[in-house]
């Protein structure tokens, strides 16, 4: 069966991508593993106490939307994080918000923007979800770069105009994955206002906001409220799994307007799968929780000093301001991926394999990711290796 001529142009992933160029090489040294994002540090120690308690959810069909418990407790923590009311009819609760970025490109995107064919735009290097979301509704992703240029956060307002008439969504990921770059106030109300100008919605992917190093990312909710943005005009997206340290809980939520909330989650009770009662029991004590996060904020913070240090010198390393990654300068990332493995077993992303070609440009190409979620020695002793390997 043939797949879908919209999809033919989607890029392989890059993990499996990551595999093929390393695999067939024996690494150099002690494997490390720094290529993909997925949190170590200790889980909340309620968790296993929380779920033994409410096992019997397993017998039951869970609730779609989320239960009134787990909206309000997300209620509550946007209260306290971003000092804006939202109540629970503009809330969702996600099965990981790489549902959530997927179902509303599906359930926002129209099928035809001023009578043509809808553009959604992505920073470029983006998450891969956005480009998939935007193939599956039938729209044209439009990849802008987000380079040290103009700070690491895609130029939106620079699009030709009649280009952005066309728009229907806009991807933006702050903090940013992969460079760490955060959105300020002023970015996100001067997005806001080109939103309002040419009528397309803006999906916030902020599930990094509350690993910072030095103070925490405005939200979009908060600079929408302050701006008397129309609720239905942003979409935001959150997730336990980076600040709780719970990847594979696979719980996130989406809060935005009502009607738009309204049609995500009418597809979800189609196509989606929600998540089971003992999950939500779980994700209602994280999200009233702050101690633990703290914590692990500390822990990444610790480990920026580290890099600070480690790098000290290095032309073009900038310490990132949120979330959990280096976005290295190298002069080619396959080749220096493949040269770090080879001569000291440290696994690293191309940062090529995050992006696309434009106009023969892939503005990634020139980087490598480095996610520091191993603990604190083990990841001195990676940074250490990279940096005598393809800085000294």
């Amino acid at each position: 069966m043939a797949f879908p001529e919209r999809f033919s142009n989607l890029p392989e992933y890059a993990f499996p991508r990551l595999r093929a160029l390393l695999d067939s090489h024996a690494p150099g040294g002690e494997p490390l593993a720094m290529s993909i994002g997925e949190p170590t540090h200790a889980m909340p120690a309620f968790v296993g106490e929380v779920l033994a308690a409410n096992l019997e959810g397993f017998g039951v069909y869970p609730p779609n939307d989320g239960t009134p418990e787990l909206l309000s407790a997300i209620s509550g923590w946007i209260q306290r994080r971003y000092h804006v009311q939202v109540g629970p009819e503009r809330l969702m609760v996600l099965n990981g918000t790489r549902e959530g970025l997927f179902n509303a490109g599906l359930a926002l995107c129209p099928e035809t923007k001023n009578g043509q064919r809808p553009v959604v735009l992505m920073p470029n290097p983006f998450y891969q979800v956005y480009a998939v979301a935007a193939l599956a509704a039938g729209a044209e992703p439009v990849y802008v770069p987000a380079t040290s240029a103009n700070g690491f956060l895609p130029d939106y307002a620079g699009l030709d105009p009649k280009l952005l008439d066309r728009v229907a969504l806009a991807y933006i990921c702050s903090p940013a994955n992969p460079q760490g770059a955060v959105a300020s106030r002023e970015y996100w109300a001067s997005l806001l206002a080109l939103a309002e100008k040419h009528d397309f919605t803006v999906l916030a992917d902020e599930c990094y906001s509350e690993i910072w190093r030095s103070a925490p990312p405005p939200g979009v909710l908060h600079v929408a409220a302050a701006t008397n943005t129309d609720p239905e005009r942003v979409f935001t997206f959150h997730s336990l799994s980076k600040r709780s340290n719970l990847p594979g809980l696979r719980s996130g939520f989406v809060a935005g307007g009502r009607q738009g909330i309204a049609r995500i989650r009418k597809l979800r009770a189609f196509a989606g799968a929600p998540l089971p009662l003992p999950i939500q029991r779980v994700s209602e004590r994280c999200w009233q929780d702050e101690d633990h996060v703290e914590a692990n904020r500390a822990l990444y913070q610790e480990k920026f000093a580290d890099a600070a240090v480690i790098f000290a010198g290095v032309q073009g390393f900038q310490l990132p301001e949120g979330g959990f990654f280096l976005w290295l300068p190298v002069e080619d990332g396959e080749a220096a991926s493949l040269k770090v493995w080879q001569q000291t077993g440290v696994r690293v992303l191309p940062g090529a394999y995050l992006s696309r070609d434009v106009n023969g440009q892939n503005p990634g190409k020139e980087y490598i990711r480095v996610a520091l979620v191993a603990p604190r020695q083990e990841t001195q002793r990676g940074l250490e290796r990279l940096r005598d390997c393809l800085y000294v």
